[in-house]
């Protein structure tokens, strides 16, 4: 039973983690890499409609922390545990509204965690496909799809006022027209959309027919160009 015991004490020991000074440069000269990579694929190929090229520039941190606390517990069952500890008083409160943010979010994190843990074949292959599934799929939507314009409209909320009503006016003036985002509740409506635009005196006559469904409405055009 003592020697049970003696092994579970060496066991638990926090020994100094040895790092590799040569693995740690190559592996965050890697993750630089890709994470521009992934930052410029995703200011380009994204619809979120946030500001993309700003949320981009999180991303080499978030792999280079990752990828940092990792290399430092990998090698001590201590310093995880105290790891799983400290993040445990940790709240994060990041205003994260679209799926596609927190996907792109998960991939940093991901390359983080392969480059901490020194799989770097398996971290540039799956990059790699990863990358060519994204581009693929963005040039494959053409340029039918490529809206350049945000329309956000908000207005009071009557009662006879339906997203229908708002789609076909946004539809008779705009190429193409995709909704993006719709709250509704019993003293406003907000519908957000992503529209391509061909003459620019279409937006005035967009507004005027959408006040004369309701005089509180409010619009504003937001540029979708981020590079």
């Amino acid at each position: 039973m003592q020697d049970k015991w003696s092994l579970f004490q060496k066991f638990m020991i926090t020994e100094s983690a040895q790092i590799s000074l040569t693995d740690f440069l190559i592996n965050s000269l890697l993750i630089v890499v890709l994470s521009l990579i992934l930052e410029y694929t995703y200011a380009k190929c994204a619809n979120s409609l946030s500001n993309r090229k700003m949320f981009g520039y999180n991303f080499l941190m978030i792999s280079f922390t990752t990828m940092l606390i990792i290399s430092i517990v990998k090698s001590s069952l201590a310093l995880s545990l105290g790891l799983v500890g400290a993040l445990s008083i940790v709240r994060f409160r990041a205003a994260i509204k679209e799926p596609e943010e927190l996907a792109y979010l998960f991939f940093s994190i991901s390359i983080g965690l392969g480059l901490g843990a020194n799989q770097r074949f398996v971290v540039v292959v799956a990059f790699i496909v990863m990358m060519a599934i994204i581009w693929i799929r963005y040039l494959l939507r053409g340029k039918n799809t490529q809206q350049n314009l945000f329309l956000n409209i908000s207005c009071d909320a009557p009662v006879d006022l339906q997203l229908n009503d708002i789609t076909a006016i946004i539809k008779k003036y705009f190429k193409a027209a995709e909704l993006k985002r719709f709250d509704e509740n019993k003293n406003l409506i907000e519908a957000s959309f992503l529209v391509d635009i061909d003459k620019t005196e279409k937006l005035q006559s967009c507004k005027q027919e959408l006040q004369k469904l309701n005089d509180s409405v409010s619009i504003s055009f937001i540029d979708n160009k981020t590079y």
